[in-house]
């Protein structure tokens, strides 16, 4: 009997692991089809686009207002899927704010739901784990720490490992990549992850740029190398090609190209972060929201910090820099220093490569794919 998936990602990171986790599926099951909300990666991997999640996507809690007629809709339209094609499960990655609503709507058509990559209950909005016992007939966690939370909330929970860890690979040696992008080998390289949605490089990247002039002057021979992400649009980049002031790439789709060849990175808060440690690249976490976003979400936030590799690590091992404390001589700051202190860069590494050993083995996606698929052969076996 062939198997068929309904599967929900609404941004860059979650079409990543949609496009490894539809690989994994069809190469244990070559007859499974895939179809749902997703991006590039997930159509490449053999996935169905009932709709793109480009567009969709944004952070912070005013700027989602104006994406609802677009969510709506998109919502309408995966319901009318679920309940035409009866899929043997609904797999949700990450999302929350989307995929709850939707999850809750394809339950209620009795196709069970498995939440992949879960939402940050751990960090903010605990009572969101309510909403999951509810909504989810299993979750596969991606850090190990989330397991012990699900368990003892009485949700069926595996831990998987983080799909990243098979996902991040240079795409080619550090100076054939720098001087492919008119880049000096020798030179120090600095990283910018400016977000992979709209409004995070709109407040984000020109903290960067102001940051990378002062790095320029203090360090000889800076350089940069930008990380632009799939479907952003040109304009948002006017201001890097504009610049003139140090020898400064501009790299489409090549987010591991650019950390492996940089020796420091300066990042946006994220999945970017667990990115940077599999590359073993010191950084500066940096993030900047709305100022009413900001003053609204930030005491829903339980935690003092924000980078997911200070989460992991149980410890800051590097820097944040998050709203008002994201200034351009911050950033610098924090930069020449680790390009400077080699001491202070080897404690950093030491750090990320205790991150790198909590992320699990290789193979994640595989073993989110397995579980699935037992999923679906219990309840067929159960004759659910």
């Amino acid at each position: 009997m062939t198997t068929r998936l309904l599967l929900s990602c609404g941004e860059a990171s979650g079409d990543l692991y949609a496009g490894a986790l539809t690989r994994a599926l069809r190469a244990i099951d070559s007859t499974a089809t895939i179809a749902g909300l997703g991006g590039p990666r997930f159509a490449a991997a053999g996935g169905q686009l009932i709709d793109d999640y480009r567009g969709l996507s944004v952070t912070g809690l005013t700027e989602a207002i104006a994406k609802l007629p677009r969510s709506w809709s998109t919502l309408r339209r995966l319901v009318a899927s679920a309940a035409r094609d009866r899929p043997d499960a609904l797999v949700v990655i990450d999302f929350p704010d989307f995929n709850f609503p939707l999850a809750r709507r394809v339950k209620r058509l009795g196709i069970p739901v498995v939440y992949y990559i879960s939402p940050q209950i751990w960090a903010w909005r605990p009572g969101r784990l309510k909403t999951i016992r509810e909504i989810a007939d299993l979750v596969l966690v991606i850090f190990p720490f989330e397991e012990k939370i699900y368990r003892d909330a009485g949700i069926p929970v595996e831990f998987v490992g983080h799909p990243l860890v098979d996902l991040v690979q240079p795409t080619e040696p550090k100076d054939a990549f720098r001087r492919r992008h008119g880049l000096s080998p020798d030179a120090p390289t600095i990283a910018m992850l400016p977000g992979s949605r709209p409004n995070e490089v709109t407040r984000i990247l020109p903290t960067l740029l102001a940051a990378a002039e002062r790095i320029r002057a203090r360090v000889a021979g800076a350089q940069f190398a930008i990380a632009r992400a799939p479907s952003l649009d040109d304009h948002l980049f006017d201001a890097v090609r504009a610049a003139r002031f140090a020898p400064m790439a501009l790299v489409d789709g090549d987010t591991d190209g650019v950390l492996a060849a940089a020796d420091v990175a300066l990042t946006a808060s994220g999945t970017a972060t667990v990115q940077t440690a599999l590359h073993d690249t010191p950084m500066v976490v940096v993030y900047k929201l709305s100022p009413l976003t900001y003053r609204l979400g930030r005491p829903l936030v339980r935690l003092d910090t924000f980078g997911m590799v200070n989460l992991i690590a149980g410890e800051k091992i590097v820097p944040e820099l998050i709203q008002d404390a994201c200034t351009p001589g911050a950033v610098a700051d924090e930069a020449v220093s680790m390009l400077t202190d080699p001491a202070r860069a080897a404690r950093i590494r030491t750090g990320l490569a205790r991150v790198r050993e909590r992320l699990g083995a290789p193979g994640a996606s595989r073993r989110a794919a397995e579980a699935i698929l037992r999923l679906v052969s219990s309840r067929r076996g159960a004759g659910v």
